[in-house]
């Protein structure tokens, strides 16, 4: 009976042995922190190309790269970290045991499930390559590659059923060259090899070699979330104080108004006048001269001014004169040591963390193109975004700007049809504004600021600008009933409404072309909100 015991044993130790194997991920230590990297060789970009994560070389340079989210590191110690990981990575990768073993031509929609996979000899990519993880979110997929791979152009990875890039791994014994337009998912590590990547390409992974040039153009890398890597939070976010209440305001410097301004939120200065503006556009108090309310802000921003100015950064972003450009950053603390000039989009993207928080310091002034869009995605806020500008700032036509503008000694000036969701706030400097649309985020504490009595930003409209719909909240039920939206062009014109009759309504306005748009909600025979729309059709 005991002989027949060991021997069944035996036999399923033989059998789950290989399905313990290919189910452990490799440990890629530091190198988890790198998007691209070689040990031994240049690691090189051409034109635009937006990276999520350390880049470096412990022997050789990183040149070509504008602005990075993450670190360059160049024959450091986090380099010579990375190598020592990347290698013993390799090692465990190397020693895995084959479960199946593909033709050299892989994709063309095949679908492939947890394990590890060898091929032979050279390998090439092309069309749908489909990794199935059956619902289970620690399936780990492996390809041993004992030659060269090549992609061939629109080459796609697709993860379907919970599998994550994280848990993707190509170990390739050659050169690594992905066509135009490819679509890669996971880490690869080139032995001995160059790695190339070209336009239009998408990494979820990471690109490192351990004996080899990396070379990039015009493409997009970064880093997987998953398999343990940290939830970025982002930096603890200043108690805003008196400020929160107020959506312009200047501590010394007149706070100038022309044309029709939409503004939640109070207005004024502590020094000088207030002047120029509508109070029937204007969901809060407009503060025509100093006032112990005026005095209370300019107290508190400069306690918020503080704190931002004293805070650490995690990112420095090497390039200020070249900000914006489709540049992607997440919840860190970011420092521009330069004037800054934003053009284009910039997105911020919280991961899926909407409370997540960005700084960006800036150690300059800072000026934009028109139509320059800051665009929050993945759960971003704009109440969790501040930008502090140690220098002017000035917003050209048509700008979309999201977040708290905290500008030290320097004027502000916000220009026609600008529309900002945040606050624009300054220590010293006159302030400017023309024609433009401002909604304060959530912050104002109502019951520590008792001469503030509004139900300011009740309503949120999103996305603007919008295309074809927009997505009305209403963020109180309870005190509000009867309302409606009526939408306006720039005459006047009523050209679309609807009634509010639920807490997220959402309006098709694929019927309105390009421009900009007033909107108005009414509800308890009142005016409850107003503001500006961009249509982008």
């Amino acid at each position: 009976m005991n002989i027949k015991l060991l021997k069944a044993f035996t036999v399923a130790t033989f059998l789950l042995a290989p399905a313990a194997n290919y189910a452990q991920a490799p440990t890629l230590g530091t190198a988890a922190n790198f998007v691209l990297f070689s040990s031994n060789g240049a690691v090189t970009n051409t034109g635009t190309s937006h990276i999520t994560g350390n880049v470096g070389t412990n022997n050789g340079s990183s040149t070509g790269f504008g602005n990075v989210n993450g670190g360059m590191h160049d024959g450091d110690p986090s380099s010579a970290a990375c190598a020592t990981d990347l290698l013993a990575a390799y090692n465990q990768l190397n020693a895995a045991i084959p479960t199946a073993f593909p033709a050299v031509l892989i994709g063309n929609g095949d679908t492939l499930v947890e394990g590890v996979y060898q091929i032979g000899a050279a390998a090439t990519m092309n069309g749908d390559l489909i990794l199935n993880g059956q619902g289970n979110a620690n399936a780990v997929f492996r390809f041993k590659i004992q030659g060269s791979l090549s992609a061939n152009a629109n080459t796609k990875v697709k993860l379907i059923n919970g599998a994550l890039a994280c848990n993707v791994f190509w170990k390739v014994e050659g050169l690594v060259s992905l066509a135009a337009g490819t679509s890669m998912k996971g880490t690869i590590i080139a032995h001995n090899a160059a790695i190339n990547m070209n336009t239009n390409d998408t990494l979820e992974g990471r690109a490192l070699s351990i004996g080899g040039a990396v070379t990039t153009n015009n493409m997009l890398a970064y880093t997987p979330v998953g398999c343990g890597s940290p939830t970025l939070t982002g930096p603890v976010a200043p108690a805003l104080g008196r400020t929160a209440c107020y959506g312009i305001f200047s501590t010394d410097g007149p706070v100038t108004n022309s044309g029709i301004t939409y503004i939640i939120g109070d207005v004024g200065t502590n020094v000088g006048l207030t002047t120029g503006f509508n109070p029937a556009y204007v969901t809060g108090t407009i503060h025509p001269i100093p006032d112990t309310s005026t005095a209370g802000c300019a107290s508190d921003l400069l306690v918020v001014y503080n704190y931002l100015n004293a805070l650490p950064y995690d990112i420095k972003l090497l390039y200020p004169a070249q900000f914006g450009n489709n540049l992607v950053l997440t919840p860190h603390t970011y420092l521009m040591n330069g004037a800054t000039t934003f053009t284009g989009k910039l997105y911020l993207n919280a991961q899926g963390n909407t409370n997540a928080v960005f700084v960006i310091k800036i150690s300059g002034a800072l000026s934009t193109s028109t139509y320059a869009n800051v665009v929050l995605t993945n759960g971003t806020q704009a109440k969790n975004v501040y930008w502090l500008v140690n220098g002017a700032v000035d917003l050209n036509n048509h700008v979309v700007f999201n977040g708290t503008i905290i500008a030290n000694n320097g004027a502000i000036s916000l220009n026609t049809a600008d529309t900002l969701n945040g606050r624009a706030l300054t220590t010293t400097g006159t302030f400017l504004t023309t024609a433009i649309d401002v909604a304060m985020t959530p912050g104002c504490n109502t019951t520590a600021v008792a001469s503030f009595n509004k139900e300011a930003n009740n309503f949120s409209l999103s996305p603007n600008p919008f295309g074809n719909t927009i997505t009305i909240v209403m963020n109180n039920t309870a005190s509000i009933s009867d309302c409606s939206l009526s939408i306006y062009n720039v005459m006047g014109a009523e050209v679309m409404s609807t009634g509010i009759t639920k807490q997220s309504t959402m309006l098709n306005t694929s019927a309105l072309p390009a421009g900009v748009y007033l909107y108005r909600i009414t509800g308890n025979n009142s005016t409850l909100q107003s503001g500006r729309l961009i249509s982008q059709q």
